[in-house]
């Protein structure tokens, strides 16, 4: 599976669009700055939506459909399902 994915600093703080295969571990390496860059420096390490793909082709448009949106869709995605921007991460307290 691949998982397009978004991050946030906070309820509708920073956020970061990304895609990986293995999202436990790469939301881990966000949470932990274990890889230094955008979400480390600016405190982005919240999962607040991802989605389930079969093909990296599918995910890839996905995730390259959502970074060219604005803030407000991004923030309504999410929304949608979560409207309390509860951290979806593995072993988050809910």
């Amino acid at each position: 599976m691949f998982y397009p994915y978004l991050l946030a600093s906070k309820p509708y703080g920073t956020l970061y669009v990304g895609l990986t295969s293995e999202i436990a571990k790469r939301v881990w390496e966000h949470k932990s700055k274990a890889v230094p860059g955008f979400t480390a420096r600016h405190s982005v390490d919240t999962l607040v939506w991802f989605e389930a793909h079969d093909s990296v082709e599918a995910a890839i448009r996905r995730e390259k459909q959502i970074k060219e949106w604005m803030r407000d869709w991004k923030i309504s995605l999410i929304e949608s399902d979560k409207p309390h921007w509860i951290d979806l991460s593995p072993g988050a307290a809910r």
